[in-house]
């Protein structure tokens, strides 16, 4: 089970952690978005984990957590603040993200209330800022609050009175008015502000909203004071009287107090004219100077709001109608290639500055060649076959509202003199052949480590949290060193050099800008701390394509040491060079039989090719396949990289001269029955997911396998095992059923 699942394949089991998942995941979100003001996912991302988790509740009612994020609001409040407990809870909305969301909303509501006749909504913009709570008692403001968790939320009463859209009194209001609404900024004072921040050097925001929380929920009110902060008033919590009897009338109601309210609010008939509204708003939102990210629905009658209520955490009687990812037309003036760790070739398009949903965009991926050239990696057309030049006009959108993409191109505005872009087949930083390997629609440099973009990258990779992890030695560390003529790092033995090097120096490092005596020794001493290091963050830490902290950790425990992977890799590097020619020729094989209109014999070829290995090879390569989590790909990425006589195998020996151990993954045990075993799961387990089985058969000191081979001992095998129960059949492994597993255990 992935992430990406369909939530019609999930198992009830599979659905239960699926949902443990997205709780955690959302609430992460949740405290990083209302509590921090430094959301880490883009809005578009929130609400599919949100229409994910959804989903699978109505599917397995029955699985809904106690922490469900459908009954969650907000986050927590955050330190610093005093807390003020909501009289009326501030909830959250309902999204809808097309026409027939809308559609259905209306439905909803006629059915729930049973009402055929006329039925009014207000439509307004959806204000993307911070919400907060304003307490009026005798026409005096007593208190202000974000909306928090929706049960509590922070004071920040004396910064809002600084806001200038908020009055301090009121005249005419009723004994008790918490009015509710939006603090935002505008583009153009966004703009100012990050243009001061950066002229002194300090830290930019990265769009309006962020700009407008930090700004409201600073703890010196002066701050907020000096922030351009604006209040939109859009709805009411406690009162001792109604301000009127429909929506509209009482927004109007707030405007008369000497409150801001959106002008393009409308009262709207039938979902005919709410999408119209909604279109009108939409067609205005580059010019309003002001983000917002979506029209909010409201059913109009507040009799009937009464008696629709609310769910957990949102009204039954309002749904937010969202934008889809905002697009904006712009110059592509240059494409530029990238080289990566890895050695991928990543072009990406300079732009002419453009605005797109708030944050100002320069840069744009554009995947790969063909992406530039109009078509996928299968050769069929996208954008209608249109390419994409230097010059053209291009329409750009941030895909869930944070990746800039290249969308289309208006062909109508190319430039006569604009060319067909040829991709690179050499690597622009070192020279060497840039490859496209058969079904890979990425082109890599052949270079290594003699090429400096990799060479940099592989660097930044090897000091990172999950490799060798050096206190003191990151991004900016790794920079300086590269590019250093006296103490230079080019290579990851380098840095376990350094120390010696600099003692026979005279530029030492303790004179170095950002370094004194103290933090020089510091230094050496975090390097020294790292000549020990665990296999599978050795593994990691080398920064081969395709290979991961987990799979690092499953080649860590299958072979042991360094040693025994390098024997195993020269042993293996015959029969993957075979595999890649293989791969070619069924690549060759099929676009032969598609051309000539029969059936490619793909199978038969890769078999005449791989018959070639010798029976050492061959038996070399296939126990590396057959460890659970390592498939060919990786296979053929660790052992064509990592072979003998390469600069990377190089590179690698050169490291592993320079520590004192390289300590093995923890001792498997050795007094349980399946000690020693290589064991096979297969089929539906029942009783414990294939991630819970294959743990606990490690931790007995088996060595779990992904595919059957003669060395193979046992095979568990649940309800749909087909090929591998077959092929355990035919070498003569034994075969048991999941209860039997967890008998021979222990687990019984």
């Amino acid at each position: 089970m992935t992430e990406t699942t369909p939530v019609t394949e999930l198992t009830e089991t599979e659905a239960q952690a699926e949902l443990a998942r997205l709780a955690a995941a959302i609430a992460r979100a949740n405290i990083a978005y209302h509590r921090d003001d430094a959301p880490e996912i883009s809005d578009a991302a929130y609400d599919a984990l949100k229409q994910r988790n959804a989903a699978i509740e109505a599917r397995f009612p029955g699985l809904k957590r106690g922490d469900s994020p459908t009954e969650q609001v907000g986050a927590a409040v955050a330190e610093g603040f005093g807390k003020i407990r909501h009289e009326q809870r501030m909830l959250s909305l309902e999204n809808g993200f097309d026409d027939s969301d809308v559609t259905d909303f209306v439905a909803r509501i006629r059915s729930y209330l049973g009402h055929e006749g006329d039925l009014a909504f207000t439509a307004e913009p959806k204000i993307d800022g911070l919400s907060l709570s304003l307490r009026y008692e005798d026409g005096f403001l007593v208190q202000a609050a974000t909306r928090g968790d929706g049960e509590t939320g922070e004071n920040v009463t004396e910064n809002a009175r600084t806001i200038a859209d908020i009055p301090q009194t009121l005249t005419g209001a009723p004994a008790l008015l918490e009015v509710r609404g939006e603090v935002f900024m505008s583009h153009a004072d966004f703009a100012a502000i990050n243009s001061r921040a950066s002229a002194a050097g300090d830290k930019t925001f990265a769009n309006p909203r962020n700009a407008a929380a930090g700004s409201l929920r600073q703890l010196d009110p002066a701050i907020t004071r000096a922030r351009p902060l604006r209040f939109f008033a859009y709805a009411w919590g406690a009162l001792s009287e109604p301000l009127a009897a429909t929506q509209f009338e009482a927004i109007a109601r707030l405007g008369a107090l000497g409150f801001q309210t959106n002008p393009l609010t409308r009262l709207c008939a039938n979902v005919t004219e709410l999408l119209d509204q909604y279109r009108r708003i939409e067609a205005q939102r580059a010019t309003l100077g002001y983000d917002i990210d979506g029209v909010v629905y409201k059913v109009n009658d507040l009799g009937l709001q009464r008696r629709l209520g609310f769910r957990a955490a949102t009204p039954r009687w309002a749904i937010a109608h969202k934008f889809p990812a905002e697009l904006a037309w712009t110059r592509l003036e240059a494409i530029d290639i990238q080289v990566g760790r890895t050695g991928a070739l990543s072009p990406v398009a300079r732009l002419a500055p453009v605005t797109v949903g708030g944050v100002v965009v320069s840069n744009a991926t554009l995947h790969n060649e063909d992406y530039i050239a109009g078509r996928d990696s299968a050769g069929a057309p996208i954008r209608d076959g249109k390419d994409i030049r230097v010059g053209d006009w291009v329409q750009v959108y941030r895909a869930g509202d944070v990746i800039p993409k290249v969308a289309d191109v208006d062909l109508a505005r190319r430039p006569p003199e604009a060319a067909r872009y040829v991709f690179p087949e050499t690597c622009p930083e070192c020279g060497s052949p840039a490859i496209r390997e058969p079904g890979d629609s990425v082109r890599l440099c052949t270079g290594g480590l003699i090429c400096p973009a990799q060479a940099i990258e592989k660097l930044k990779h090897f000091v990172s949290r999950g490799a060798f992890d050096i206190e003191g030695l990151g991004v900016k560390q790794i920079e300086m060193f590269f590019a250093d003529s006296l103490l230079p790092v080019r290579a990851p033995a380098d840095i376990f050099t350094l120390q010696a090097r600099d003692a026979g120096n005279l530029a030492k490092l303790a004179n170095r800008d950002g370094f004194g005596k103290r933090s020089a020794e510091k230094l050496f001493a975090a390097i020294h701390d790292r000549r020990r290091i665990g296999f599978e963050r050795f593994l990691f830490s080398l920064g081969i394509r395709h290979l991961g902290e987990v799979a690092a950790k499953d080649l860590a425990r299958h072979y042991g040491s360094w040693t025994a992977l390098a024997a195993a890799i020269d042993a293996a590097h015959p029969a993957a060079l075979l595999h890649l020619r293989a791969d070619a020729a069924e690549a060759a094989e099929r676009a032969a039989a598609a051309q000539a209109g029969r059936r490619a014999e793909v199978a038969k070829t890769r078999m005449q090719i791989m018959a070639e290995a010798a029976p050492e090879a061959r038996a070399a390569w296939e126990e590396m396949l057959s460890i659970e989590g390592v498939g060919a790909v990786l296979a053929s990425s660790l052992v064509t990289t990592l072979g003998a006589g390469g600069h990377e195998r190089q590179a690698v020996e050169d490291l592993v001269a320079q520590l004192t151990e390289i300590t093995p993954p923890e001792a498997r045990a050795t007094q349980s029955p399946v000690a020693g075993l290589t064991v096979v799961f297969t089929g539906t387990l029942e009783k414990m997911t294939r991630a819970e089985a294959k743990a606990r058969a490690e931790a007995l000191g088996a060595k779990v396998a992904g595919s059957v081979s003669a060395k193979t001992d046992l095979v568990v095998a649940g309800p749909g095992a087909g090929s591998k129960a077959k092929q355990a059949e035919a070498l003569g492994v034994r075969i048991i059923d999941e209860d039997a597993w967890i008998a021979l255990a222990g687990e019984a």
